[in-house]
Parts: structure tokens; sequence; C-alpha cells
């Protein structure tokens, strides 16, 4: 597909990105820049949406998706700006890796407030606009993890199950308004910061979760998937789309070299 197809119909598109701060979510905001989007950049670390504007000119808004009143003043921002016909949920997170009968209470609720809170919060407070618009898409970045349990994952499971569900739920919900909801499920992506938020900042055990895997998914890999799903015409729409690198075949398979 050339660049130009690719970015075709987009020059009026627009799109909150929420999580872009770093990662998947920093790269998905470079992308739909680069395919002529304009992108209001959701993220709670102000001096990272900063440059990540300076760079990309997209349009930083400093904002934590679980707190009512930052998501009322994001929706008021957007709106007086002229409104969006996409959000596209990408903020959230796994904490710990215990297994079920050592769970952190705290780690489980912060995962289900950022994972599903966060993600339903944004949602209620844009369907409105979204209806509105007539063509809505609403992109949920949830997990494999969502998908199929594994040792040590449960809090994250759960939480990435009940996104899924949601996820689901909202296209049922929603069909009736034309609204077009996608899900994406990475398996394996290397970032600067998920594994190592995950383990409570131990830089060693985060560098184990990827060594001797060949070629991982990087979040510039998934942040292209992404801005092909919501540029395609409205009417076709990727229900789910689960990606991992050729080295995990499943999350309890993932080979290791070396």
């Amino acid at each position: 597909m050339t660049e130009e197809i690719h970015n075709a119909g987009t020059a009026n598109r627009a799109a909150v990105v929420t999580g872009a701060s770093t990662g998947i979510g920093q790269a998905t905001v470079r992308a739909l820049r680069a395919g002529g989007w304009t992108v209001y950049a959701v993220a709670r670390r102000a001096d990272r949406l900063e440059a990540l504007a300076a760079e990309t000119g997209a349009v930083a808004v400093p904002a934590d998706v679980t707190d009512d009143a930052d998501v009322a003043r994001l929706v008021d921002e957007v709106t007086r700006a002229g409104g969006i016909d996409t959000l596209i949920n990408i903020a959230g997170g796994a904490r710990g890796a215990d297994k079920v009968a050592e769970a952190k209470t705290e780690d489980w609720e912060w995962m289900f407030e950022v994972n599903v809170l966060g993600t339903m919060k944004l949602i209620r407070a844009f369907l409105p606009m979204l209806r509105a618009c007539g063509e809505g898409t609403v992109l949920n970045l949830t997990s494999t993890a969502g998908l199929s349990a594994y040792e040590g994952g449960g809090g994250y499971n759960a939480a990435k199950f009940a996104q899924h569900a949601l996820t689901g739920a909202l296209r049922l919900e929603e069909a009736e308004h034309n609204l077009r909801v996608i899900e994406i499920a990475p398996g394996l992506v290397q970032t600067e910061e998920f594994a190592l938020n995950r383990l409570g900042g131990n830089s060693d055990a985060a560098a184990k979760v990827y060594a001797g895997v060949e070629k991982p998914l990087t979040a510039e890999d998934v942040a292209d998937v992404v801005r092909y799903a919501v540029a395609l015409p409205h009417h076709v729409n990727l229900d789910q789309i689960v990606i991992r690198p050729v080295a995990q075949a499943a999350n309890h398979k993932l080979i290791r070299k070396g």
C-alpha cells in the first residue's frame, strides 16, 4: 500500500489519543499526524506531551483519564477546537506479576481504574460527539492478556478481559448509531516503560521479559496497525485484531534464543 493510498481521506480526520506520553500511545500520535490527522494527545505528563506536540504538531492536553474533572475539561477543550470523529484509548498498563494467592489489592485496583474505568469514562464522555458526527470510531487497545490467562497475570488478565468485554458490549449497543468499534490486542511489545512499570522499576527484571526474543513487536508496529484500522473506509470494521511477534505463538509459548 502506497503512502498516498494509506493517507487517503484522512485530511479532515481528528482523534483523541490517550496514553500519549510514551510507548504505543506516543507512536500512534506520530503515525496519525504523519497521515494528516488532527490529534489531541492526552496523558498525565505535561512535559512529555509538550515535547511531542512540538515535534509532531499534535495538540497537547494533559489529563488523567480516571479523573472525572479532567475528562470533562478534555471534552470541553476538544469541543471548542472543533471536535473529533475518532477516540483511541491506549492509556493502561500492568502492575505486578504476582499469583492470585499473593495478589496486592492496590495493584489490582490501579489496573482496573486505568484499563477499565478510564476507558469507560472517555467513551461515555465522547459518545454524544461521536454519535453526532455520523461516522464515529472508538478503538480500544486491549491485550492478548485479555483473551487468555497465564500464571502471574491474574490482575492484568482480569482488567484486560473486562476491557475486552466492554468493547464487545459497546459494539452491540452503538451499531444503530453507526459507531465503528475496533479492538486491537497486542502480544509482546517492547517499549521503554511497560515491563519496567509492571515490575516496580526493576530494570534487570524488565530486561529479562524480552531476553532472547528475536524481534519483539515495537510501539511503531502496533501504531501502524492502529492507523490502518481507523483510516479504512468507515463501513469496514476490523472488530478484533490480534498482533504478536512471530516468536510468540501464544501467551504461554515464547521462543527465546541464546
